[in-house]
């Protein structure tokens, strides 16, 4: 009991979550009680059980659970916030509730869930029922089915949705359990009640007998719709508003089993060669194909796809197939697709109806049935306008099957389609070419025709049509009428029949006499359908007096003209007699009495009895309009004017008068009258008729005063009339016509009317006159200028026929297709291009080839161009266009949106038929990457709209198709243009409401611009649709989605704009301006468009707002309230901006890594991470910040940066607390596009990251990683300005963050598709690299370097370079490991490597010098960005900061700046300010500094790391700047103390790192000199000479030390030559008194600098030195001498190659040829520039051969011709070369042909050279020795040929190779293994091979064979060889170490040819006689008497060299 006691006393909700069941079932049954007894649905109390109304129907207890679902049940009826709880209630009740065997559980669980959807979730529940059909318990299926049928039974088919019970519903017929099948079966019978046969194809694949049982069940359901017997609470609202019932339509619900459907994919189940099959020869192969794609057309739903192939392959065989059977195979199929594709079809449809069309000429039935079927398919998926154009083009055909056919797909088409959807601009020309067939000599014709005119008569009225029928007989117009009788129009017949019948039954009575009442003599035709039209007249109220001005305008329409003498009668009857007398009088005093009469008479007249014809008649009578009194005229001209206004004046009484008025405007007295009485029969018979008769009748007379004066009066007519309705054709014709004439007043007065039509048409009224006179056309130009920016005039005056509103309304027709008629556009000639689109130009465009596509498309662009205007026939090219805008080439995808521009401009309205082909595929443009891409894609979308109109573009589901695809580019851009063109119409298509899912969608997007797009959509949404019709769209999502969304529409609501005003009528008008009250400024009379109401409104209503903003204390009140405020604002932004919490920041560190709060990732911010930001911020930063920084204006951002900056020294313990957040909020502004707030948010980050460097504070990997991977994506920023501050920032970073942690960082900003961010990422790794080491390379070293070398194959230069870089610098700190370390590469970017490394050594600094960053930008440019600019930036950085901190911290910080620079920074020159010095400055007298300071610096030991000491740097430094002194003598003296310094080679070497350094300041001084010192009359001539002559001194020194003069950069190098040679050419310098010697200075410096300066630098200056000359505008002198320049450098090119680095030099050649294009160069006075850049390439060519081509790296060969360029010089290169060693071949033959005969000749040598003539021989067998042995004596020549035979004989004999080579010859080897092999032939001719080696001899079968034997055994040997043949007599005294001749050789007398040993020792001495490898001169011949000292001597230069 005490227990009992405890629960209760807790209170409900306690109780019904208590752990006692009694306790619960106490707290349930308390819980409906009180649920019950609350009488507010929105009660807090409510709140109270939101949680616990699941645990009230999942309750364990049987018992308790009962009480508790009633609760549950009273909650959800009751509780507002009930909605909020349906899907954890619903899942609760389907797995605890309907499992459970009390029938009582299971009937409440049911009826929970259908309060659920009586409260509006309908969609959440059955969701959540559908998800209980797939338990595996079959009671909770049974259940669920049951609960769903019963939400059908009770709600409807519009409540409930039916699409997912019929998905489900084959699945459960399958069940196991046949409680769940008999409950699918009652399901389906319920269904089917509403939806009807829709659900017959769901079913059809459920077993037979259960479709047999389920179609007795259908056959027995009641035939009437049924009745939904509960009602929503929406509904039951409607009901309590509207006292009835909100579901009494009686019409069944109209479900389309098309939506039912799933699509299926058909293309891909396509045959392989389903393509190659239907074009081949064999009509069964053809077959074969088309029965496969019957089968997938059978398909009811197809997925959309690329369907264009198909639908032309199935058009090819309806057009050209002669088998028939394959034609209504083909017929079939595209019928299939069509039906499955549905509005997606519509982009093919044009393709195939002028096929199907023409193939109607075919005489079977079957084939006829079958296109028939095909291409009412077609219709359903496009409309009739877009056909219209095919359609009537084959109502010309002479075949009548063709006319026959088309004019019944006519009739099909406008019954089956929606009644008014005929378009009534097609009327006009179907009706045209009908009544062609009216007469046509076919019956089955003439009966199609009269078809299509009867069902076109139901559709838009008989009166529409009339006027095309006024010349058919009357007994085809009676046929007509009476299959118009007929005709039911689809979806009218059962409406119209019911409510004709109420109407009739109704009120038969006094509608009877009505109808009668109006009948004309045409009446009789019209009397059979006369019940109908009664029964709508009574519909529609009209008032009973309608048939008399019906019939008063359709009499005076058909007035016939009168006889004079039944005008005479008709006017005596109502004139005077005596006024009728003298009519005709001979007295004008008579005649103007009698005039006076007529008028009083015509002015008392009653209207309706006022004979018109007959009075204007009258005024005819003689004199008639030729009256000579001009008092006389003028009355008759003023009765004109009262009988047109008073009376009903037709337009044949208007025909009588209009000529005579016509003749008399021009008439000086009368003219006013005239145009008078012209205005009044404008008035009564229309501004448009009466304009078109006045100008014929004008310009059929030859008077130009009447011209002239006509068409002033149409200026002003128009202005008073509108210009609505005029026949703009004919007049512009007759304007036309008066601009020719010769008389200026009629031109003058032309060109006026055209200025007021221009306020009316607009711009395109100038295309009609472009072929007019250039000064015509000026003078039109003009005159629409002055009117250009005015507003047309309100009409003023209209017809007075049009008075009453039933004739309003019948004209409202009439004036829209009036509307159409006078639209320019369409009245401009139009040009087919059809024809002019052929298959090999559609063919161009798609090609595979990028180049051929373009070429397409510029003749699709020139073939529009050239027509200007064209039809709207296109033929295929609208498909291959729509294939151009998915190009994967960006230039082809704008080349083809600029072509659909330009077909919005030619083609006009017409462009409606290809709005779903074409236009809508411009939709998907939108979502490209590229800004100018999408830009193009919305400028042609623009221009599509403004001739289409927006309803084409809003039909269908094409909108919301594109708004669902996931690219939040084609969202953005999407949205914000639908947003901008709705809110300028007026209604818009139902359609519409299918894209507010999408919209919806976009309002929850990941991406804040679309977020931002779609809510500002909203509103304009909002203004057509209606907040309710959205609403209830919104209450379709999910839960957490509608809050979201009803929130925004809540907001929208507030924000909704009106809809534009509709255009005024001119009646409306007309009454306004006559009007004239006071109330002119209402609303009302504001729409009628007059100008000067609306301004009026304006400002009254600004008054109004003003009066209703101001306060009732008035202005004193308003302004007594300001300072307040202002003084508020002060003292909130006077507190602290950062708010110290200790351990705020570790603990919100905590919270991120357990995943308490989201991560810090992202790739664009969403709102989420923006407002964790904003509340984590919130107790740490000021209120007034917080919303500074969130803010949405980007000035408030500024504004809350530059307050951090001012406190940032204040402030900096505070913001550390929160620097992590701070560092978020950077982040953020990196997204912004706005580049103020992301400088000076950079700016606050640099001076942020400078002060903690300075606190040695270290980042926590908290605040890194939220912040540096945000930093580096602005690495790859396009801005230069946004690049160099993070580069800065990124070097002060390494201050506050490991090296090493953050090169892991950095690495992964390598990975990004932006190719800057990777060069700078890569850059920045380098510099890392260079202050670190290669240990800050993470995870390792090789693994870092092969990650990085990588990008050395990039396609981009920039990160090529960037990679190269960063390599080389690890190059320069590891050495050769660097190519361990980055793996294997391939040989390409190998090679580029080696390359790299080679010419950094080359160009790179000693490593000692600290200034190696400083030159980085002159040799290594692409390195540079990191390096150069760090420093400044830092520096400026330091500065602010010390600004910020005031004086004092300023005066400290300078020791440490001081100590700093002296270590790291580079000295700077100022050259701006030294420019523009001109100031003279007193200078104290210079220290001399002792250079000897220099000494003790270790440049000569080798020690790589080794720095200058501070001060001798200093001293270079200081020496340097004095240079650019503006002081004369200070920089003389500064130059002679460093050329002391250039002197001492010992001390040069200091001065290699300051060489640039040192040539700018001189170079600075020379163009000093020449710009100011030249002028200053204070300075000598002398003293500037002498200057001039320091320096070119001190230039001369430097070069004389090679390795200073190599330092010289390229840039430096272009700066001097252009200065020396701007000196040189200033006659200024000539004529001071050493100007010659100067100018000789100046030769040799050039020369000097061209031998001495590293090649490629001085070549490469020179180039860009050219290229800048010929670019601007200086002296032709100049540029010549830069090209002798050029020509001298070439000069020695052979001997400099290899120190040339081709690749730069030709990288500059093309930017040469890229900026200097061939027609800037031919607009040269000369050739000479391109004379000079071919004879480089060519010497370059020469020089190098085809390898030149492997230096093109660096060039991008794709946008130069360089290549091809060198490919042509190396070619003629090689031919010229081939041909000089051919000559040289010839002539070195001849050469040596004589030497050898000259050593014949000679005793001495005469064998040797037997010996080599014979070997010539053996090598050269085609040359002739003829010629030359005739020149010999006969003896000799017969010695010659028997000493040849000889040697012939024995080398055959032996059969060994020649021993002997020509001592010329360049090959000989002279390696001791080749004397080894000679002495060998030598001991074979002797016969010693045999000689065993214990002789003595050599043993040449070992030791020959060894590369490393010396001379001297080859020496020994020789001597050896020679004792054995008694050679050599070996005396005391002699050396033995050598070779010696032998005196027996020296025999008196002995035959030169008698002792072969002579001949071969000869050879072997002539062989070892030794060569200079430098010169090779030929020696002279060894002879007998040779001594041995000269043998010793040459043996032992020979063994030397080797």
């Amino acid at each position: 009991m005490d227990d009992d006691g405890e629960w209760m006393k807790l209170p409900i909700d306690k109780k019904c979550e208590h752990k006692v069941w009694k306790a619960r079932l106490t707290g349930y049954e308390e819980a409906l009680k009180h649920f019950q007894r609350i009488p507010d649905e929105k009660s807090p109390e409510w709140g109270k059980f939101l949680g616990l109304i699941k645990k009230f129907v999942t309750e364990s207890n049987a018992v308790a659970q009962l009480k508790g679902l009633e609760a549950a049940l009273a909650f959800v009826e009751n509780a507002h916030i009930a909605t909020r709880t349906v899907g954890e209630v619903v899942s609760g009740v389907v797995l605890k509730v309907f499992n459970q065997a009390k029938a009582r559980a299971r009937e409440l669980g049911s009826d929970i869930c259908l309060m659920y959807i009586e409260i509006e979730k309908a969609d959440a529940v059955q969701e959540e029922l559908i998800k209980g059909l797939d338990n595996k318990n079959p009671k909770i299926v049974q259940a669920c089915v049951e609960t769903v049928r019963k939400s059908l039974c009770e709600f409807g088919a519009k409540a409930v949705p039916v699409k997912p019970i019929v998905k489900v519903l084959p699945k459960l017929f399958e069940s196991r359990d046949k409680a769940v099948r008999d409950e699918a079966r009652l399901l389906a019978v319920e269904v089917y009640r509403w939806i009807r046969d829709a659900l017959r194809p769901s079913l059809q694949n459920i077993s037979a007998v259960q479709l047999k049982e389920l179609e007795e069940e259908w056959g027995k359901v009641a035939p009437g719709a049924p009745r939904q017997s509960r009602f929503l609470r929406s509904q039951q609202q409607q009901q309590q508003q509207q006292a009835q019932s909100p579901a009494e339509d009686p019409t069944d619900p109209q479900v389309d089993p098309y939506e039912l459907l799933d699509p299926v994919e058909i293309l891909s189940k396509l045959p392989k060669d389903f393509y190659e099959k239907i074009e081949a020869k064999k009509w069964q192969e053809r077959k074969e194909a088309l029965d496969a794609l019957e089968t997938l057309a059978k398909n009811p739903k197809m997925e959309a796809g690329e369907y264009g192939d198909v639908v032309r392959a199935l058009k090819k065989v309806i057009a050209k197939d002669s088998n028939v059977i394959l034609v209504s195979l083909a017929a079939k199929c595209l019928a299939g697709i069509a039906s499955g594709l549905r509005k997606k079809f519509g982009p093919y449809a044009g393709l195939v109806v002028s096929t199907i069309l023409e193939k109607f000429k075919e005489k079977k039935p079957h084939v006829v049935q079958t296109l028939q079927e095909a291409i009412d398919a077609v219709f359903l998926t496009t409309t009739l306008q877009s056909m219209s154009e095919d359609v009537l083009a084959v109502m010309d055909s002479k075949n009548p099957s063709i006319k026959q056919q088309a004019s019944l797909f006519l009739a099909r088409s406008i019954r089956i389609s929606a009644p008014g959807s005929l378009p009534k601009t097609l009327v006009k020309p179907i009706c045209i070419a009908l009544l062609k067939q009216v007469n046509d000599s076919a019956p089955e014709v003439r009966d199609a025709s009269f078809e299509v005119l009867a069902t076109i008569m139901k559709v838009v009225g008989e009166r529409a049509v009339n006027p095309f029928l006024a010349d058919v007989d009357k007994a085809k117009l009676d046929k007509i009428k009476e299959n118009a009788d007929k005709i039911q129009l689809a979806g009218t017949r059962k409406a119209g029949e019911v409510k004709e019948k109420s109407v009739s039954n109704a009120q038969p009575a006094p509608q009877a006499p009505a109808k009668p009442a109006g009948l004309t003599k045409k009446a009789p035709p019209a009397k059979a359908a006369g019940v109908p039209k009664k029964a709508k007249a009574a519909a529609s109220g009209q008032r009973s007096d309608g048939g008399k001005k019906k019939k008063a305008v359709e009499t005076k329409a058909v007035e016939t003209e009168l006889s004079v003498e039944v005008c005479e009668e008709r006017a005596a009857a109502v004139l005077p007699a005596l006024c009728m007398q003298q009519l005709d009088s001979g007295n004008w005093k008579e005649r103007l009495a009698s005039m006076e009469e007529f008028l009083k008479a015509v002015e008392c007249m009653d209207s309706d009895e006022m004979p018109c014809q007959a009075l204007v008649r009258m005024l005819a009578k003689k004199p008639g309009w030729k009256e000579t009194n001009f008092q006389v005229m003028q009355l008759k001209l003023q009765v004109v004017a009262a009988v047109a206004r008073r009376g009903r004046f037709s337009q044949t009484s208007a025909s009588v008068v209009l000529e005579a008025l016509v003749d008399k405007v021009g008439d000086v007295k009368c003219g006013g009258k005239a145009k008078d009485a012209l205005t009044a029969i404008g008035e009564a018979c229309s501004l448009p008729w009466t304009a078109e008769q006045v100008v014929s009748i004008a310009f059929s007379q030859k008077n130009p005063k009447n011209q002239a004066e006509a068409l002033n009066w149409l200026t002003n007519a128009i202005k008073d009339f509108g210009f609505k309705g005029v026949n703009v054709k004919a007049f512009i014709n007759n304007v036309k016509t008066a601009l020719g004439a010769t008389n200026p007043a009629v031109r003058t007065a032309a060109i006026c009317l055209l200025g007021v039509m221009y306020l009316y048409m607009g711009a395109p009224l100038r295309m009609f006159f472009e072929d007019e006179k250039a000064a015509l056309l000026s003078q039109i130009d003009a005159e629409f200028q002055k009117m250009h920016g005015q507003s047309a005039p309100a009409p003023s005056r209209t017809s007075s026929r049009k008075e009453n509103e039933e004739e309003k309304k019948g004209a409202a027709e009439e004036q829209e297709d009036d509307e159409a008629a006078a639209d320019v556009v369409d009245l401009l000639p139009r040009t087919d291009i059809s024809e002019k689109i052929t298959g090999d130009m559609v063919a161009k465009i798609g090609d595979k080839n990028w180049k051929i596509r373009k070429e397409g498309l510029d003749e699709v662009a020139a073939v529009i161009s050239e027509a200007k205007f064209i039809k709207p026939a296109l033929g295929d090219l609208p498909l291959a266009l729509k294939a151009r805008l998915g190009d994967s080439n960006k230039i082809l995808v704008q080349q083809t949106l600029s072509i659909l521009q330009q077909l919005a401009t030619a083609m006009g309205p017409g462009l409606k038929l290809h709005v779903k082909a074409l236009g809508l595929p411009v939709i998907t443009v939108l979502g490209d990457g590229k800004n100018m891409v999408r830009a193009a894609a919305l400028a042609t979308l623009s221009a599509w709209a403004e001739q289409t109109g927006m309803k084409e573009w809003l039909e269908g589901e094409d909108l919301s198709e594109e708004l669902k695809k996931d690219n939040h580019f084609l969202k953005q851009e999407l949205v914000g243009w639908l947003t901008e063109r709705l809110a300028t119409l007026r209604t818009v298509p139902s359609d519409l409401t299918l894209c507010l899912g999408p919209l919806y969608a976009c309002l929850e997007d990941r991406n804040a611009d679309v977020r931002k797009k779609a809510q500002d959509a909203l509103p304009v949404f909002m203004t057509h649709l209606g907040f309710d019709k959205m609403n209830k769209a919104a209450g379709k999502l999910k839960p957490a989605s509608k809050d979201q969304v009803t929130a925004l529409l809540d907001k929208a609501r507030a924000a909704q704009p009106a809809k534009p005003k509709a255009p005024a009528s001119a009646a409306a008008a007309a009454a306004a301006a006559a009007a004239a009250k006071p109330a002119a400024v209402s609303t009302e009379v504001a729409s009628t468009a007059c100008s000067n109401s609306e301004i009026i409104e304006d400002r009254i209503d600004a008054k109004n707002t003003k009066a209703a903003s101001a306060p009732k204390g008035g202005k004193s009140a308003t302004v007594g309230k300001k300072p307040p405020v202002k003084a508020k604002e002060e003292e909130d932004h006077s507190g602290p901006l950062f708010i110290l919490v200790p351990n705020r920041k570790e603990q919100r560190a905590k919270d991120e890594k357990s995943l308490k709060v989201l991560k810090w990732n992202f790739s664009s911010p969403r709102d989420e991470y923006v407002e964790q930001l904003r509340s984590q911020m919130t107790p740490c930063v000021s209120k007034w910040l917080q919303e500074e920084l969130f803010h949405t204006d980007f000035q408030r951002h500024i504004k809350a940066i530059n307050a951090m900056i001012e406190n940032l020294e204040a402030e900096m313990a505070s913001m550390v607390s929160c620097l992590d957040l701070v560092l978020k909020w950077f982040t953020l502004r990196f997204f912004d596009t706005n580049t103020s707030v992301l400088m000076k948010a950079l700016e606050l980050v640099k001076l942020l990251f400078l002060s903690l460097s300075q606190q040695d504070y270290h980042l926590s990997e908290l605040e890194a990683n939220a912040f540096v991977p945000y930093l580096i994506l602005k690495m790859g920023e396009s801005k230069d300005v946004v690049r160099k501050d993070v580069r800065s920032i990124m070097a002060i970073l390494c201050r506050v963050y490991p090296a090493s942690r953050l090169f892991p960082l950095v690495m992964d900003g390598t990975k990004s598709k932006n190719s800057k961010q990777r060069s700078e990422c890569l850059e920045e790794l380098g510099c890392l690299i260079t202050l670190c080491g290669v240990s800050v390379c993470q995870p390792t070293p090789a693994k870092a370097l092969k990650e990085i070398a990588v990008h050395i194959g990039d396609r981009d230069t920039m990160v090529r370079n960037a990679a190269l870089n960063t390599i080389v610098v690890v190059y320069n700190v590891c050495g050769e490991q660097v190519y361990k370390l980055i793996g294997n590469l391939s040989e390409k970017d190998l090679s580029m490597l080696e390359e790299r490394i080679k010419r950094s050594a080359k160009e790179a600094p000693p490593p000692p010098k600290p200034a190696e960053d400083s030159r980085a930008p002159k040799t290594l440019p692409s390195h540079a960005n990191a390096s150069m600019l760090r420093k400044p930036a830092d520096t400026d950085a330091s500065a602010k900061l010390r600004q910020l901190r005031g004086p004092n911290a300023a005066g400290q910080a300078a020791p440490q700046e001081q100590e700093v620079s002296a270590v790291t920074r580079v000295f700077h020159l100022d050259l701006d300010l030294l420019e523009n010095d001109d100031t003279p400055v007193a200078e104290p007298d210079l220290v001399q500094h002792q250079l000897e300071d220099l000494e003790p610096l270790g440049l000569s030991q080798p020690k790589p790391r080794l720095h200058l000491q501070p001060s001798p740097t200093a001293t270079i430094n200081m020496v340097i700047s004095k240079i650019a002194s503006g002081d004369l003598n200070t920089s003389m003296q500064a130059l002679t103390q460093m050329d002391e310094v250039f002197r001492q080679h010992g001390k040069s070497e200091v001065m290699t790192s300051n060489v640039n350094q040192f040539l700018v300041a001189t170079v600075l001084q020379l163009r000093l000199a020449h710009s100011a010192h030249m002028t200053d009359p204070s300075l000598s001539k002398e003293d500037v000479s002498k200057l001039y002559s320091c320096a070119i001194g001190s230039i001369l020194t430097l070069l004389g030390t090679d390795a200073l003069a190599l330092e010289a950069s390229s840039g430096v190098l272009r700066d001097l030559v252009e200065v020396l040679l701007t000196v040189m050419l200033d006659p200024r310098v000539e004529e001071m008194g050493q100007g010659p010697q100067v100018i000789s200075s100046i030769n040799v410096l050039l020369r000097r600098l061209f031998e001495k300066a590293d090649q490629t630098n001085i070549l490469s200056a020179l180039l860009v030195l050219l290229q800048d000359a010929l670019a601007s505008s200086v002296s032709s002198n100049f540029s010549d001498y830069v090209m002798k320049c050029l020509w001298r450098i070439n000069r020695f090119l052979p001997e400099r190659i290899g120190h040339v680095n081709l690749d730069r030099i030709l990288l500059d050649i093309h930017n040469f040829k890229k900026t200097m294009s061939k027609e800037r160069l031919q607009r040269l006075p000369n050739d000479m520039a391109q004379r000079t850049l071919k004879t480089l390439l060519h010497t370059l060519c020469r020089l190098t051969g085809p390898k030149i081509l492997d230096h093109l790296t660096l060039v991008d060969r794709s946008e130069s011709d360089l290549e091809a360029q060198l490919k042509k010089a190396i070619k003629s290169s090689t031919s010229k070369l081939g041909r000089d060693q051919e000559n040289g071949q010839k002539t070195k033959e001849n050469t040596e042909l004589r030497q050898i005969l000259k050593k014949i000749s000679s005793k001495a040598s005469a064998q040797v050279g037997l010996s080599e003539l014979w070997e010539y021989k053996q090598k050269h067998p085609d040359v002739d020795l003829n010629p030359q042995l005739k020149t010999l004596p006969a003896t000799w020549q017969t010695s010659i040929e028997r000493g040849l035979s000889h040697i012939t004989a024995e080398r055959q004999a032996k059969n060994q190779p020649p021993t002997t080579v020509s001592k010329n010859s360049s090959s000989e080897d002279t390696r001791p293994c080749v004397y080894m092999e000679r002495l060998k032939a030598l001991r074979q001719i002797n016969g010693l091979d045999n000689v065993p080696s214990s002789t003595g001899v050599l043993d040449l079968n070992g030791s020959s064979e060894k590369q490393d034997l010396n001379l001297a055994v080859v020496h020994e040997k020789l001597r050896k060889l020679r004792q054995m043949h008694c050679l050599e007599n070996k005396t005391k005294g002699e050396p033995t170490d050598g070779p010696v001749s032998s005196p027996v050789l020296s025999v008196p007398g002995a035959s030169p040819f008698s002792d072969p040993v002579y001949s071969k020792l000869s050879q072997l001495q002539n062989t070892l006689a030794p060569k200079s490898p430098a010169r090779p001169a030929a020696p002279a011949p060894i002879t007998t008497t040779t001594s041995l000292d000269d043998i010793r001597k040459r043996l032992e230069r020979m063994k030397n060299n080797r």
